[in-house]
């Protein structure tokens, strides 16, 4: 819902006027925001910042901008009524530390798998650098696949020696 103000005529007022035992008006601010079938979401901002607060709030910011900052004070109603002392704080703080968290496991995460393909490497080098490999197991037609982390050698599992 953006600006535009809903007409009033043959429907019922909405909950703010309702919870505040006002008529609801054509020109109803808070008609858009607090429809009467979501009575609890006005309830709650109601509660937290008081209705002349809410309607000065929704005054200073821009029309297109005001269903979200009536989302986000319903947010941070329902925040503050669940956790009176710390509100939206509380769920933000959590999930600021959630985010440390992971950083941290996906740093970890990426070492151990560079590590990885550094061994994996290495070990590939050892065996295609062992002379007694070369001579004994691998005629000159063999191949060496690396499908991301195993190998194999063609000829020698066709010619008996796995």
């Amino acid at each position: 819902m953006d600006s535009m103000v809903r007409a009033r005529p043959h429907e019922l007022p909405c909950a703010a006027c309702r919870t505040l035992h006002r008529k609801c008006s054509y020109g109803c601010m808070l008609a858009p925001y607090f429809p009467a079938d979501e009575p609890e979401k006005f309830a709650s901002v109601h509660k937290v910042f008081g209705a002349s607060n809410v309607i000065k709030m929704l005054q200073m910011v821009e029309d297109g901008r005001r269903e979200d900052a009536v989302k986000s004070m319903v947010y941070e109603a329902y925040s503050r009524l669940r956790d009176p002392v710390y509100g939206c704080t509380a769920a933000i703080s959590y999930l600021q530390k959630r985010m440390e968290d992971l950083k941290g496991q996906l740093k970890t995460t990426t070492e151990q798998f560079l590590e990885s393909q550094e061994q994996r490497d290495q070990l590939l080098r050892i065996l295609m650098d062992a002379p007694c490999l070369k001579q004994t197991y691998l005629p000159a037609s063999s191949v060496v696949h690396d499908s991301g982390g195993s190998f194999m050698f063609d000829n020698m599992i066709h010619d008996g020696h796995y």
